[in-house]
């Protein structure tokens, strides 16, 4: 697979400015070493020293006394080789500032776009498993912020139009800088169980009731995770070698789950909708909404407020406040559930 590198307008501008300049710069180098070859009958090399010294107003004195027609020739170019030169150095300098002003107000513009950020997902470390993570979020049109001290993996989630910050996401300020008080949810997908152990327990001290989900390398660090403050701990190497075993043992299971999961591009997938305080179906049970009739969706449980979960509930299972319902359908019909059900 052949990589692009992403060029960006300022880095075209200074492509362009670059081209411009040089352009400029030979052209004068080549007519004054031209002209004092034909006009001084200079050597090539005499004549491309006494250019070089002209333009660059270095002030050494002429290789030899200058004719009449030479001088009148040497007028001329200084002129234009000195105003070339100046052109060159004003480029380059406008150049200079305006890529450190913008890289300025971009990293300001950035921080302001995070500081109003509420309810919002963080995600530390964009190695593999962050990289996943962030691009679901992405996909759901959930708001979130990337923590990666890694420079380039930094600027492939900003080039994907996530917002980053590169730092170090064991560090408190870090968390802070992602606004770790007003955010839901923490992802915690560093490369070594004692990194996501120390960030779990900074996210936990500073807001006790986000959600805080992470990644285990080894299996004996799953409880050391928990009693961190970890609600959820995936150990992506048992996972995968369930998942394989159910290839192989119940393929067609498998397939099932790929598909409501996401995993073939199917429009099927599995959500969890809350029941609204104000919602008009509290009290009513699953046949008196016709969920599955009405809505096209397919309800695989009930979570009640308390934990419990009613696993393939009966259609006289009625819904109270806080309920969610575990459904099964495509997205525009589990939307139309989550309106129907939140009472918005």
């Amino acid at each position: 697979m052949r990589c692009l590198m992403y060029i960006g307008p300022m880095e075209r501008t200074l492509a362009r400015r670059i081209i411009v300049i040089g352009g400029l710069l030979f052209f004068t180098v080549l007519a004054g070493t031209a002209g004092f070859v034909v006009v001084e009958r200079y050597t090539p090399f005499d004549a491309f020293y006494m250019t070089l010294i002209t333009i660059t107003t270095v002030g050494y004195q002429e290789i030899r006394p200058l004719s009449h027609s030479g001088r009148i020739f040497n007028s001329f170019l200084i002129l234009f080789g000195v105003s070339v030169m100046f052109f060159a150095v004003g480029a380059v300098t406008q150049t200079i500032i305006e890529w450190e002003l913008q890289g300025t107000f971009r990293i300001r513009r950035r921080k302001r776009l995070i500081d109003k950020l509420e309810n919002h997902y963080i995600i530390c470390g964009y190695g593999r498993v962050g990289r996943h993570a962030s691009l679901e979020l992405q996909k759901a049109g959930a708001p979130f912020v990337v923590i990666d001290r890694n420079e380039q993996r930094a600027e492939n989630a900003r080039k994907s139009g996530m917002h980053v910050i590169v730092a170090d996401s064991t560090r408190d300020d870090s968390l802070r800088q992602a606004g770790i008080v007003r955010a839901a949810g923490l992802v915690s997908a560093l490369a070594t169980d004692a990194d996501n152990l120390f960030v779990i327990l900074s996210a936990r001290t500073m807001n006790a009731r986000m959600t805080i989900v992470t990644r285990a390398s080894e299996e004996e660090s799953e409880v050391k995770l928990r009693r961190a403050g970890a609600d959820t701990v995936f150990a992506p190497f048992s996972i995968t070698g369930h998942r394989l075993a159910h290839s192989l043992l119940r393929p067609h299971v498998s397939t099932f789950l790929d598909s409501a999961t996401g995993f073939i591009g199917l429009d099927v997938s599995i959500e969890q909708v809350q029941v609204g305080t104000s919602s008009k179906v509290v009290g009513k049970s699953l046949k008196e909404l016709h969920v599955g009739r009405e809505m096209g969706v397919i309800v695989l449980a009930i979570r009640k407020p308390g934990g419990e979960m009613q696993f393939n509930p009966p259609a006289e299972a009625a819904l109270c406040v806080g309920d969610y319902l575990i459904a099964m359908g495509g997205g525009e019909n589990l939307r139309r559930l989550d309106a129907f059900l939140t009472g918005k």
